[in-house]
């Protein structure tokens, strides 16, 4: 395909991503020199729930623990998920490959233990691994000295674990579980501060603790089921949309408050004959109250973990990251899920602390993915990106020496085409500094666990500067046909670099011809 001059639109736009071939590469670099890797993540935390980052709900729940990540390193405002949605996010994250490689599409799909992943490479290469907490990838997880695991998305209260060397032991050849008394998040941070004190001194460790909270439906601990009780939180400004001039799939998704699972309110029945913007006034408030209450969990047992590390002197020399296995709407549009392209999922909190290498307080406002999550780790063990890895070492970003190069736009897709349960289409797009074209191509593609019903492609374009909140779909407007065409070109780009071409699938060849 032929290069387009995009200079006008955004300069710089497509950049080949560099990796080296064939398997791993050493640096000669001891033990003594390479950091310890702490990678905490939990499930479906938003930006817009940590304080750091300066949102509106930051008076009503500051996240301290967490803040002070960012506030001894730095706080990256434009990390994105490649597919906002757990499985697939987590197995890119262990890979640094998009789902088109690593073969996890959807909920459905397990992880190839047979797959190289950044715990073997760091495994192999003399770190200690271990993972903690939610796994949720089916398969046993591989690469790691130390697991334990929930089974499946785990429970928030008395949890059941699944420990190395149990994975084939229970009955008819299942794991074997043991209950943990408990709330969840306490349980999964005293495991990993049990994990760090076992490790030994003369090797560095590379430990995943993986929280299940805030994950739906949210149950946090006892001590914190009446916070904010007798608060009125703000609402987001868009949460009335009522998606005028955009698709019939965002008018029809469920997962809009006044028709998501009532279980989830515990009995907070709205009244009856409530309007629709009712409900969501009345709604919202349950929701996020008792999704900041679980956040409030995870903060205090953060800074339980941050305590270990200052306690025993292992802060300075270890790298601590914090993130969302992808971004989540809290009322934004009416909705609390992901799996759309739209900011609120899109978009990972990422808080990343070095004191040896980077400075305080920085913020970074780079497109990185989850996809560079792999090789960043491996640049700091001092390993050379192996081939099959599609992402790219973002560490000298975080040094503030980001190279001329660096991407410009990042492409994203979501295949669990849904016509049954959230009514979310298969989407893919792509997303520049300034704009976002989504394709809503609305097709299974045989992937498990999608519905069978083909529904009729359509289009969104979002300029992001002048329409933040992404609430005016501007793809009719004859006046974007340029930008539109440079987009998609730019688009067919990213496909092609990262091995997910339309022509893969004779379905979308026919839609394209008619609805490209």
């Amino acid at each position: 395909m032929k290069r387009f001059p995009y200079k006008k639109v955004f300069a710089g736009l497509y950049s080949a991503s560099v990796a080296v071939a064939g398997g791993s590469l050493l640096h000669a670099q001891t033990n003594a020199d390479r950091p310890n890797i702490l990678f905490i993540m939990s499930d479906d935390h938003t930006s817009q729930a940590i304080s750091a980052y300066g949102g509106y709900l930051a008076p009503y729940l500051p996240t301290p623990n967490i803040d002070r990540i960012a506030n001894e390193g730095v706080r990256m405002d434009n990390c994105f998920v490649t597919n906002s949605i757990s499985t697939p996010s987590r197995a890119c994250i262990l890979t640094g490959q998009y789902s088109q490689k690593n073969g996890v599409y959807t909920l459905d799909d397990s992880l190839n233990p047979a797959l190289p992943t950044v715990a073997k490479e760091l495994q192999r290469s003399g770190y200690q691994t271990a993972i903690i907490g939610k796994w949720h990838l089916g398969t046993e997880p591989m690469g790691f000295d130390y697991y334990n695991v929930l089974p499946g998305q785990g429970r928030y209260h008395n949890p059941l674990f699944i420990e190395k060397g149990d994975w084939d032991k229970g009955e008819g050849g299942k794991p074997k579980t043991t209950e943990y008394k408990g709330h969840s998040t306490d349980v999964i941070a005293d495991e990993t501060i049990k994990y760090l004190q076992s490790a030994g001194k003369d090797k560095p460790f590379f430990v995943m603790c993986h929280f299940k909270a805030p994950h739906r439906p949210w149950e946090p601990a006892e001590r914190f089921r009446k916070l904010l009780d007798s608060v009125a939180i703000p609402e987001p400004r868009n949460l009335l949309d009522t998606y005028e001039g955009k698709g019939l799939y965002t008018h029809s998704l469920t997962m809009s408050m006044e028709n998501m699972d009532w279980n989830d309110l515990k009995g907070n029945m709205p009244p009856e004959n409530m309007s629709r913007d009712e409900k969501r006034h009345f709604v919202y408030q349950i929701y996020i109250k008792d999704y900041l209450r679980c956040i409030a969990g995870v903060d205090e047992n953060i800074g339980r973990i941050l305590n270990y590390l200052d306690e025993h002197g292992l802060s300075e020399n270890t790298i601590v990251i914090y993130t969302g296995d992808q971004g989540f709407f809290l009322g934004e549009h009416g909705w609390f899920d992901k799996r759309l392209m739209y900011e609120e999922c899109l978009r990972m909190p990422l808080l990343i602390r070095y004191p040896k290498e980077i400075k305080p307080k920085g913020i970074n406002k780079d497109i990185v993915l989850n996809l560079d999550f792999a090789p960043l780790f491996l640049d700091y063990a001092g390993i050379e990106t192996p081939g099959y890895m599609q992402g790219e070492s973002f560490r000298k970003n975080l040094q503030g020496k980001t190279t001329r190069d660096w991407r410009k736009s990042m492409y994203y897709r979501y295949w669990m085409n849904d016509d049954w349960h959230h009514h979310v289409p298969g989407n893919y797009g792509i997303r520049t500094d300034r704009y976002k074209l989504i394709y809503y191509y609305a097709q299974s593609l045989g992937m498990s666990g999608t519905g069978k019903k083909a529904l009729k492609p359509e289009w969104e374009l979002y300029d992001l500067q002048e329409d933040p909140a992404e609430m005016h779909n501007i793809y009719s407007d004859p006046a974007n046909r340029e930008l539109i065409k440079l987009l998609k070109e730019e688009l067919l780009l990213l496909k092609e670099k990262y091995g997910d071409e339309d022509k893969n699938y004779p379905e979308m060849e026919r839609l394209n011809e008619k609805y490209w």
